[in-house]
């Protein structure tokens, strides 16, 4: 395969930008690169540097902007041009379409005028040509000559839009950086748009810089990704891989929050955390569900964790919290063996819903019981957060493995009061002092939504509802602040309405606490509506695992193409 020419390089990229007797870092040691014709997409939340990246390519930066570092366009250094040695180089080899378009075009001049703008000063045309030549842009977007007798406010957004993609190609530029290219479009107006982008790439060749907070338009657009987060690059990749297997729990984040990607799930946003003021700390620390204190002590730099990605994460990116190799078990009977699991391989990452699928008898229970430590297998290992799992080790602390159980009404004893449920594994464990275990034990009512009256946590347990004792279940959990959670069929004896309140309550919680989630479940529907990762099992044996969207979409083996066969195209 063909080596593609780098035409643009940007090394330790610094965007400062004055505050008072003060500055503000907006980008912060940045350096990427753009091969011919392929696309970058640079994707983050609003404020996290994306735009100023862009203006300081072309330097087009107010005054009092300060920007450190290299760029270098085709292995020429622009960084050391002067303003008139870098205009040689605007619109002819690097153009922009710029965000806001009602901002950027002149309200006062004809479309046709503001495009000949670009062509007057960098094509040498003569006035017939220069004619033919808009007419021809025009066209190249679809739209009608007539519009370039148009003003600004006689257009809609979406040929507004079209006419700031005209004049930054007026000068078929080499590399084209598009800032936010659908924002305030309707439906229609976005994927006209985004064809448009599609085919000119296509049919022209260029490289582009696409930046946009919309994971869509990046799916759908670009072949690498870069993705930012307060003025760094926190993970970069091949598109398609980030999107599939992201290893930056910021990332994970991104993907939960968009609609597009994850159409059947609900939303959940990245929870805020405390900012952390040290320079030299991580700067999604108070953010990130697996973090450690060290990473208070260490900026983490972007480094290759695998064959074109890089993360920048102290701990490599997002862990394995629990793994299981090779798992079997296997019943006596009486006349023969019941293998009810065999060889199974599986993995939860930190922060992450696993959703171990398949038929009842499939084995699911078993695993889950195996993994979690209260049961033994014939062979193979389980390991939590890189130590190896013997017994009730990790389900007998705090910050460990929990497990909820499918029937709340044996789960529970029903002669115990609602507080003494809850207690119950502080007071086995002798874990913290006796006030610290109210405020415990309140804390997780609240936290399940339960009341937490003297009456209601003198309330025995055989008074309550079904929904109430599996809130109640939930609530016992979380009192051990647990990084895994293990729900086995914690819905099937609910009624249609508690089910759905049950869940999101515990997604919600999950999302909230960032602790990750084996989800043992035969219901399909609610499988795809929580988890990230999916694992089918079948006879005792998982045979399939991937992404949520992957296995759903695109099932590999027989039964998983049976099994959901209402969902796969």
């Amino acid at each position: 395969m063909k080596v593609k020419k780098t035409l643009l390089e940007v090394k330790n990229l610094v965007v400062d930008y004055p505050y008072g007797n003060d500055k503000i870092t907006a980008v912060k040691d940045i350096s990427f690169t753009i091969e011919e014709g392929n696309i970058l997409g640079i994707i983050g939340e609003s404020g996290s540097g994306k735009t100023s990246i862009a203006l300081a390519l072309m330097r087009l930066h107010d005054k009092g902007v300060r920007t450190e570092g290299e760029i270098f366009y085709d292995n020429q250094p622009l960084h050391q041009l002067s303003e008139k040695g870098l205009n040689k180089h605007r619109w002819k080899d690097i153009a922009i379409v710029y965000q806001n378009h009602l901002d950027i075009l002149n309200p006062v001049m004809t479309v046709k005028e503001q495009i000949l703008e670009a062509i007057k000063k960098h094509l040498n045309l003569c006035e017939k040509d220069r004619d033919q030549k808009i007419k021809e842009l025009l066209k190249m977007v679809n739209l009608e000559e007539q519009w370039g007798h148009a003003y600004p406010h006689q257009l809609s957004g979406g040929m507004r839009q079209k006419i700031l993609i005209a004049m930054a190609l007026a000068c078929d530029p080499s590399i084209l950086i598009v800032d936010e290219p659908t924002t305030a479009l309707d439906a229609i107006g976005k994927e006209e748009i985004l064809d448009l982008l599609e085919r000119l790439q296509k049919n022209k060749k260029f490289a582009m810089l696409l930046i946009s907070h919309d994971m869509y338009v990046i799916q759908r657009l670009s072949n690498k990704l870069a993705v930012m987060y307060q003025g760094r690059i926190l993970e970069e990749g091949l598109t398609k891989d980030v999107l599939e297997n992201p290893r930056h729990v910021y990332t994970r984040g991104l993907l939960d929050a968009s609609l597009d990607i994850n159409p059947y799930q609900d939303l959940w946003g990245i929870p805020e955390g405390n900012p952390i003021e040290k320079e030299d700390a991580c700067i999604f620390y108070g953010r990130c569900y697996q973090k450690k204190e060290s990473c208070k002590e260490k900026l983490p730099q972007l480094q290759y964790v695998s064959l074109e990605r890089k993360v920048a994460c102290n701990r490599g990116g997002i862990i394995t919290l629990l793994e299981g190799k090779g798992i079997s078990k296997i019943y006596e009977g009486p006349k023969n063996q019941i293998k009810a699991c065999e060889n199974c391989n599986i993995k939860v990452p930190s922060g992450e819903v696993v959703a171990l699928m398949g038929q009842s008898g499939s084995g699911k229970t078993t695993l889950g019981t195996i993994l979690s430590g209260l049961l033994k297998g014939n062979g193979g290992e389980v390991t939590f957060d890189g130590k190896l799992v013997t017994g009730n080790n990790f389900t007998s602390i705090k910050q460990g493995i929990q497990i909820i159980f499918q029937d709340p009404f044996s789960a529970t004893n029903g002669n115990f009061t609602v507080e003494e449920i809850v207690r119950e594994p502080l007071d086995i464990l002798r874990i913290d002092t006796k006030e610290e275990k109210n405020r415990m034990v309140v804390k997780a009512l609240e936290e399940v939504q339960l009341p937490i009256t003297k009456d209601f946590l003198q309330r025995k347990c055989k008074s309550l509802s079904g929904g109430q004792r599996q809130r109640l279940a939930i609530a016992r959990g979380l009192v051990m602040e647990p990084k895994l959670l293990i729900a086995d069929e914690i819905s099937s004896m609910l009624d249609p309405s508690t089910k759905a309140n049950v869940l999101r309550l515990l997604k919600g919680l999950q999302n909230k606490f960032g602790f990750a989630m084996l989800y043992i479940t035969h219901d399909l529907a609610l499988a795809r509506k929580i988890s990230n990762k999916v694992c089918i099992m079948y006879k005792g044996e998982i045979i399939e695992q991937g992404s949520a969207n992957q296995v759903f979409e695109k099932p590999q083996s027989d039964y998983g193409k049976k099994l959901l066969r209402g969902w796969s195209s």
